[in-house]
């Protein structure tokens, strides 16, 4: 990496839980490719006056992790239809003071359901309403899945989210709920947080399961991944979401794609941490 200098191009991400995925996986690109950038991660205290500062620093992108998927959109000059489509952001580009938002979120989904030859046959259950739910729900509706239920404390949000791609809801995860693939859309398991040790999901709707997703990158190994694991299921985690959406976010910040062996070495170097 340069040593900081004033030409430096800087892009950033905001979480209320930083993780050094992103910063990894970028940095090690930048030096790969000899970019005079830098990512940096941060916890914005005041999520407008953060988007403030890309807009006035001159920062050229921001990724936007849970849970400001949905609060960033009235902040923002442009809503691309990736973004537009489903209401929830990940991704800010700033083009000389507009901001636009776009949503790789979606395109990592896409691809994992593909990678793993996920029947649209399979019954889900998708756990969480937030905005990476939204991206996931769209995700599944948009590859054939049908046989959909959202799981939701929050009625509201939980209703709203099933009704807007027509799958079920319902409050809770119940040891009774069982489907072929269970998506896990919330923190639980999430390091640093209340339920890092929690189980997303009954045991018993794990062991009913044909295939294990859970959208938490850090860490890799959640109490869900490791439960789908040893139970011998297809599992599908969000250390793999991270990678895709990730090298989405790269090509939309520098205009470059990065080699499959480029991209290999950086998710390398970002699990290795």
């Amino acid at each position: 990496m340069p040593i900081l200098n004033k030409d430096m191009t800087l892009c950033i991400s905001l979480s209320a839980r930083p993780s050094n995925n992103g910063t990894r996986f970028h940095n090690h690109l930048y030096e790969q490719l000899g970019l005079n950038w830098i990512y940096k991660a941060f916890a914005p205290t005041d999520l407008a006056q953060a988007i403030a500062g890309v807009r006035g620093l001159g920062i050229r992108g921001c990724a936007v992790s849970m849970p400001y998927k949905e609060d960033v959109i009235a902040l923002v000059d442009v809503m691309d239809p990736s973004a537009k489509a489903i209401d929830s952001v990940n991704t800010i580009v700033n083009d000389g003071g507009s901001l636009t938002a776009y949503n790789t979120d979606y395109t990592a989904i896409e691809q994992l359901l593909q990678r793993n030859a996920v029947p649209a046959s399979y019954s889900v259950l998708l756990k969480g309403a937030g905005g990476m739910a939204k991206a996931t729900a769209a995700a599944l509706r948009d590859a054939g899945f049908r046989d959909v239920t959202v799981i939701a404390r929050n009625e509201e949000a939980g209703r709203a989210l099933a009704g807007l791609y027509g799958f079920g809801w319902r409050a809770d995860a119940d040891p009774s709920l069982a489907a072929d693939m269970i998506i896990n859309v919330t923190p639980v398991g999430m390091a640093g947080g209340p339920d890092a040790g929690s189980l997303s999901f009954p045991q018993e709707s794990v062991d009913a399961a044909k295939v294990v997703f859970d959208v938490v990158a850090l860490p890799a190994e959640t109490p869900l991944i490791k439960a789908g694991r040893a139970a011998g299921k297809t599992v599908i985690t969000g250390a793999e979401v991270a990678t895709i959406q990730a090298l989405e976010q790269f090509v939309l910040y520098t205009g470059i794609r990065p080699t499959d062996d480029q991209v290999r070495a950086a998710e390398d170097f970002m699990r290795a941490q």
